[in-house]
């Protein structure tokens, strides 16, 4: 059974940083893009910030350029999403995804490039 498991949120005061963190089971995403989504309450499910299966391209939404960093460990199957500078926008819940087919460059930046889902951690920042 294939899981991903989100952890690492929750409340943070504006300016502060917080790790996210996606632990996969069940198969390897070694090869595979993975993903950070964020969903505000009543707005559309957004890309965050994306990487390659092979780690050497990455993709951030603008408004976090410079600020979120995505990193993946395929030794640890986890990927990573660090937060700097964090303000209130940025509260939503954070969800972890991995496309369905192998992807060693290509970076997805759309849902339904991703097959498979966390259930979401909550962050919160506070101003």
């Amino acid at each position: 059974q294939v899981q991903l498991v989100e952890s690492g949120g929750g409340l943070v005061q504006a300016g502060g940083s917080l790790r996210l963190s996606c632990a996969t089971s069940g198969r390897t995403f070694r090869g595979y893009a993975m993903g950070w989504f964020r969903q505000a309450p009543g707005k559309e499910r957004e890309i965050v910030a994306a990487i390659s299966g092979g780690g050497g391209n990455t993709y951030y939404v603008d408004s976090v350029k410079g600020r979120f960093t995505i990193s993946r460990d395929n030794a640890k199957n986890t990927v990573y999403l660090q937060m700097n500078s964090l303000n209130p926008e940025d509260t939503a819940v954070y969800y972890c995804a991995a496309s369905g087919s192998i992807s060693i460059v290509r970076v997805g930046t759309t849902l339904q490039e991703y097959t498979y889902w966390g259930q979401g951690t909550q962050v919160t920042v506070s101003s």
